[in-house]
């Protein structure tokens, strides 16, 4: 595989960071330390690929803003109490049609508070589906001792059972950064092992090295991840496809 030196191009004068720090800036003062997809506006801000999403907070706002996103897509609920969405029913996959984007809503609302009657619902994402490419994890923990620790690994549920991960204190290189996602023992996963076309390398490099940026530009993010990124094969690009952030307390 050839490699190809990443392109980091953020907006001039430091429009990237003006634009995160308000989103930021909003959360703090309405007192929320959890950020989930409705801050994406941040990803966007430091260049990080996103997958289409929309907000929808009523069952007819999700049935036509279904139509625009398009078909297949997927559905997940909006609670900043609720970390893990498909422990408690929150994620519906493939949903083709407005019944069936209808019947989902429908259902997250009905049922998750019986699971979960601590949590706010606050409506529904809609997501363009991805298919055809690998789930991976960038994120980062803020210890006291060493500052910004990012991680990469194999993302969804994986990253938990396999415990395959990469670390490195921010703020990195791109030699470091690529030395992250070589680094894991499934990366052959990403390389095309057994006559699997690989993965866009590059494009991962790239998202680490815009999120060392992010996590070093507001010491105030105490953690932070993207899981997972979906990568798709070379020269295709990764796109976030979920994130959390959590905040220091004052």
């Amino acid at each position: 595989m050839i490699m190809k030196q990443v392109d980091l191009t953020l907006p001039e004068s430091g429009l990237y960071r003006v634009l995160a720090d308000k989103i930021l800036r909003v959360a703090r003062e309405a007192e929320r330390r959890t950020l989930g997809l409705e801050s994406f506006g941040i990803l966007k801000a430091y260049g990080i690929p996103v997958v289409k999403t929309v907000i929808a907070k009523t069952e007819e706002e999700a049935f036509r803003v279904a139509e625009e996103v398009g078909y297949p897509l997927v559905m997940k609920v909006v609670s900043p109490q609720i970390s893990h969405k498909s422990d408690v029913g929150g994620i519906r996959l493939s949903l083709q049609d407005g019944g069936e984007v209808r019947a989902a809503y429908r259902e997250m609302m009905e049922k998750i508070p019986e699971k979960r009657p601590d949590a706010s619902l606050e409506g529904v994402q809609l997501q363009q589906m991805l298919s055809g490419g690998k789930e991976v994890i960038i994120g980062m923990i803020r210890d006291p001792t060493f500052g910004p620790m990012l991680m990469f690994g194999l993302g969804g549920v994986y990253v938990e059972i396999l415990k395959d991960v990469q670390f490195a204190i921010a703020p990195v290189d791109e030699e470091e950064a690529r030395g992250m996602v070589t680094g894991i023992k499934t990366y052959p996963v990403l390389a095309g092992a057994r006559g699997a076309k690989p993965s866009d390398i590059d494009a991962l490099v790239d998202i680490v090295l815009r999120v060392s940026r992010l996590v070093c530009d507001f010491p105030e993010i105490e953690e932070f991840e993207i899981n997972p990124v979906m990568v798709l094969e070379e020269g295709k690009g990764a796109f976030a496809v979920d994130m959390r952030l959590t905040l220091k307390k004052d």
